[in-house]
C-alpha cells in the first residue's frame, strides 16, 4: 500500500459500501503511517473518525498531523481535536467537516456516513423497498415511511402558529415562511424573491428564455410543465365536470370557480360598480374597464387589449395559427368560440 495515503478533500469510503475491489479508503487532509507493525489505523464517524488523524510516533505518544503536537494517548489527543478554543486549525480540520465522505464513482461528497451508503443505489437503480399500499418502490427505506403518511393519513408535523399539520417536516418548514414572511430564495438577475427554491427555478426562465416543456402535437412551447394541459386542446378532453349542471373544464381550477356560481359564492366584489366575481384574477380584469388599462400590446401591429387571451387570440391573425379542430371533419380554427359555432352547424344537420 505504500507508506502514507492522502486525499486533499473528502473522505470517500468504499469497503464500507461493501468491498469495491481495488479502491482504499482515504481521509480528508489527514496522514496514514504505515510504521514496522505494518497497521493502518481504522475510522468511523466521530472519534473513530478523529482517530484516522493519529500517527503513532512512538509505543505511547499520538501525534496531531494538523498542528504537530503530540500527546501521550489516544483520549488526550481526541480531547485536543473536539476543543475548538485550543487550537483554530485542528478545530476547522474536524469541525468543518461538512463533506467528509466521498462516493468515489460520481464524487459526490456526504456529511453522514449512513448517507454516503443509501447514495450508490442512485447509479444501480435499485428500488428495493415497496409500498404494500399502492406497489410504488423506493431506493431508502425512509422514503417509503414517509411515502406511507399518503395512505395513512399521518402528519407528526404541526405548525405551533396556527395548528396545520403535515406529513412532511419539509412541506411544515416552507409553510411556516408565511408566518415569518421569509422568502429565502432570491433571483440574482431581477433581486425577486420566493419561498420555494422550484419558484425560483421556474421565474429564472423569465430571464433564460427557457421553453422546456414543448407540446408534441403543435410544437408550443411552454415555460411550465402544468402548462401542457394545453394538450387538451388537441386530443378535446374537457376531465372536470360540473356535478350541478354537467358543464366541463379542462382545469381543475375553472371548476372550482365555477362552482362558485351555484352556491352563490362571490368573494371578489368591484368596489367600483358592485359587481362581484368568483376569482380574484377575474375582479383584477375587470378594474381594466374603469381605469383604461390596456397592458397587452402586439408587436405586430401595436394594437392593445385589456386582457391577455384577447391578445393571444388576435395574434393568430398573424401567425395564422388554428390550434383548434373539429372532431367531426378535422377543420382546424383560429378561435375556439367558432369551433363551437362550427361543431353545432353538424349537430343540427343531424336533428
Amino acid at each position: 500500500m505504500g507508506c502514507c495515503l492522502a486525499l486533499d478533500s473528502c473522505l470517500c469510503v468504499a469497503e464500507d459500501l461493501g468491498t469495491i475491489p481495488g479502491q482504499k479508503p482515504c481521509v480528508s487532509g489527514v496522514k496514514f503511517h504505515q510504521h514496522s507493525g505494518g497497521k493502518l489505523f481504522k475510522r468511523d464517524m466521530g472519534k473513530a473518525f478523529m482517530r484516522s488523524h493519529i500517527v503513532h510516533a512512538s509505543k505511547n505518544s499520538f501525534t496531531c498531523q494538523e498542528a504537530g503536537k503530540d500527546f501521550p494517548g489516544s483520549s488526550s489527543l481526541l480531547q485536543h481535536q473536539v476543543t475548538p478554543q485550543k487550537d483554530a486549525k485542528c478545530a476547522e480540520a474536524f469541525h468543518n467537516g461538512h463533506s467528509l465522505y466521498k462516493y468515489y464513482v460520481c464524487e459526490k461528497a456526504f456529511s453522514c456516513k449512513h448517507k454516503l451508503a443509501h447514495h450508490p443505489s442512485v447509479h444501480t437503480g435499485k428500488r428495493p423497498y415497496e409500498c404494500s399500499e399502492c406497489g410504488k418502490t423506493f431506493s431508502f427505506k425512509g422514503i417509503l415511511l414517509k411515502h406511507q403518511r399518503i395512505h395513512t393519513g399521518e402528519r407528526p408535523y404541526e405548525c405551533c402558529e396556527c395548528g396545520k399539520a403535515f406529513s412532511w417536516k419539509s412541506s411544515l418548514i416552507q409553510h411556516q415562511r408565511v408566518h415569518t414572511r421569509e422568502w429565502p430564495y432570491k433571483c440574482s438577475e431581477c433581486g425577486k424573491a420566493y419561498k420555494h427554491k422550484n419558484s425560483l427555478v421556474k421565474h429564472q426562465r423569465v430571464h433564460t428564455g427557457e421553453w422546456p416543456y414543448k407540446c408534441s402535437e403543435c410544437g408550443k412551447a411552454f415555460r411550465h410543465k402544468k402548462s401542457l394541459v394545453h394538450q387538451r386542446v388537441h386530443t378535446g378532453e374537457w376531465p372536470y365536470k360540473c356535478s350541478e349542471c354537467g358543464k366541463a373544464f379542462r382545469h381543475k381550477k375553472s371548476l372550482v370557480q365555477h362552482q362558485r356560481l351555484h352556491v352563490g359564492e362571490l368573494l371578489y366584489k368591484c368596489c367600483e360598480c358592485g359587481k362581484a366575481f368568483i376569482s380574484k384574477v377575474n375582479l383584477f380584469r375587470h378594474q381594466r374597464v374603469h381605469t383604461g388599462e390596456r397592458p397587452y400590446e402586439c408587436s405586430e401591429c401595436g394594437k392593445t387589449f385589456i386582457y391577455k387571451d384577447s391578445l393571444v387570440r388576435h395574434w393568430r391573425v398573424h401567425t395564422g395559427e388554428r390550434p383548434y379542430k373539429c372532431i367531426e371533419y378535422g377543420k382546424h380554427f383560429s378561435q375556439y368560440s367558432t369551433v363551437i359555432k362550427h361543431q353545432s352547424s353538424h349537430w343540427r344537420k343531424t336533428i
